[in-house]
């Protein structure tokens, strides 16, 4: 009898920490679907594509230690072959969270540089990331780096501290060592990216911060870049700017520098509801007029519920590098989270 006491009691604590498992552990995922057109002078094209498809499980082997694993079902959107479709590994980190002021996160993930860089697709606002994050963060590398979404495999150290009498913090940083191959990647050069950043929130909604970032990549040499950012976010209204400086990897240009800048506005004309919105967006590569292209963007989007909004986007671009220079995009998009 005492014995199979002891046997029900095993199983029920078994049961107990089975639930509080599966408990802790969510599922989502969410779809991009995208029509697009441009009318560039011997380049013209249109057609439906998805741009981001992904699936994600995330939950807490314990209290204080947060972890995630993220697919992207569709393959890379950023490599050269668009034909290629694929699933890989985008995230697969753990977080220890105990500390709001000294958080320490292990794995793949993105890179802590730039305010654009970290923010969810859809929320970020516009038919694609800014020039200068694309170019100068991990996403289509200058370097020549395999798409990576502006991921690495690293370390990273965060937190938030310094509060204010009503509880919120006003100062951020965070800083991380990493592989600077990219995704799904050893290190080739035995040496190390270190990036990093610092933000102050002097007031709520509005957030103003510097990044750093040197480093290495096998066969290509240094890359050093910083970023200046501003934001500010509140009562559904958006304006953020960011400056973005490269120095290093020179393949043929008059210059081993690259630059680029963007500034945005999102305003609501329904409250959480309905937004138009603009966005300036200039990149140089080797630092060269001569090589800059400019997005002038214009667009709005209709938001039915949490889960699933449209969007619609002009841009009028000026190409440099084009033998056209000037031509017209439209964009739009399906968005959906499950």
């Amino acid at each position: 009898m005492t014995m199979a006491l002891a046997v029900l009691t095993l199983a029920a604590n078994a049961q107990e920490k089975t639930t509080k498992w599966y408990d802790n552990l969510k599922f989502s995922g969410y779809g991009m679907v995208q029509y697009q057109a441009s009318d560039q002078e011997g380049a013209e094209n249109n057609g439906f594509n998805l741009r981001l498809v992904r699936m994600a499980l995330e939950g807490r082997a314990h209290k204080d230690f947060y972890w995630k694993a993220q697919m992207q079902i569709n393959g890379n959107t950023y490599d050269p072959d668009k034909s290629k479709t694929d699933i890989r590994l985008v995230d697969l980190f753990g977080e220890w969270q105990k500390y709001e002021f000294f958080k320490v996160k292990a794995g793949q993930f993105k890179r802590p540089f730039t305010f654009e860089n970290p923010m969810h697709p859809i929320t970020q606002g516009f038919m694609s990331y800014s020039q200068n994050v694309t170019k100068l963060a991990g996403f289509s590398d200058r370097t020549g780096e395999h798409g990576s979404n502006g991921r690495d495999i690293g370390l990273q150290v965060q937190g938030d501290f310094l509060k204010n009498d009503n509880g919120r913090n006003l100062l951020h940083y965070q800083v991380g060592v990493f592989n600077g191959e990219g995704i799904n990647q050893k290190d080739r050069d035995n040496r190390k990216d270190i990036i990093g950043g610092l933000w102050v929130v002097p007031v709520k909604g509005l957030r103003i911060g510097a990044f750093g970032w040197t480093g290495s990549r096998a066969a290509v040499g240094e890359k050093n870049r910083y970023a200046f950012s501003g934001e500010y976010a509140k009562d559904d209204w958006t304006f953020r700017t960011e400056y973005i400086h490269s120095q290093g990897w020179n393949s043929g240009f008059t210059s081993d520098k690259a630059d680029g800048i963007y500034a945005l506005c999102i305003a609501p004309v329904q409250k959480n509801k309905f937004h138009v919105k603009a966005r300036y967006d200039l990149y140089r590569e080797a630092k060269e007029w001569g090589r800059s292209k400019t997005l002038y963007e214009v667009g709005a989007d209709y938001v039915f519920t949490n889960n699933l909004q449209v969007n619609l986007e002009y841009a009028r671009v000026n190409d440099r590098t084009a033998a056209n220079h000037d031509y017209n995009m439209v964009d739009l998009e399906l968005d959906f989270r499950f």
